[in-house]
């Protein structure tokens, strides 16, 4: 019952939540514990300009624990498997605390997408384009998925 409350008061928030944030959030309208988000791409990345869905999955024991994030939509990116949308942070594993909320969880992954961490690759190839140094070439890769997959009109934040 805590993790419906909880969860009913940040629908309350994210509803607030300024335009110019760059994220949306809003809870299925039969199942609180399932989310649809969305993120539009950090200015000065390769994912400017694109819009990208993500879904939370909010488990029962909430916010003792961590949401289950996804990328819908692809997305080029050292710490997000290119197939399952599995995103690499730290806060949706060992480091979450209840004080996070799935507000400041996306904009965490917001900040993941300016700033990857190539080290800990889920999508080996970005990661690798990175470690080598070729920004370049990363950077072209991850604009040509966000061109493809992330810019349709039906996906722009209002």
């Amino acid at each position: 019952m805590a993790s419906k409350s909880r969860l009913l008061k940040e629908a309350r928030e994210c509803a607030k939540a300024p335009a110019d944030l760059g994220i949306s959030l809003q809870p299925d309208e039969r199942n609180i514990h399932t989310w649809r988000g969305h993120i539009r791409g950090p200015s000065g990345t390769p994912f400017e300009g694109g819009t990208f869905e993500l879904t939370l999955s909010v488990p029962q024991n909430y916010p003792l624990f961590p949401p289950s994030v996804r990328f819908k939509t692809k997305i080029f990116h050292p710490n997000v498997h290119f197939k399952t949308g599995e995103i690499c942070l730290d806060i949706l594993k060992g480091a979450w605390t209840p004080a996070w909320t799935l507000l400041a969880v996306c904009q965490a992954i917001s900040a993941l997408m300016a700033d990857p961490a190539p080290d800990s690759p889920l999508n080996c190839d970005a990661g690798n384009l990175l470690r080598g140094g070729d920004l370049r070439g990363y950077a072209s890769m991850a604009r040509c998925y966000t061109l493809d997959l992330a810019s349709a009109p039906a996906r722009q934040l209002s």
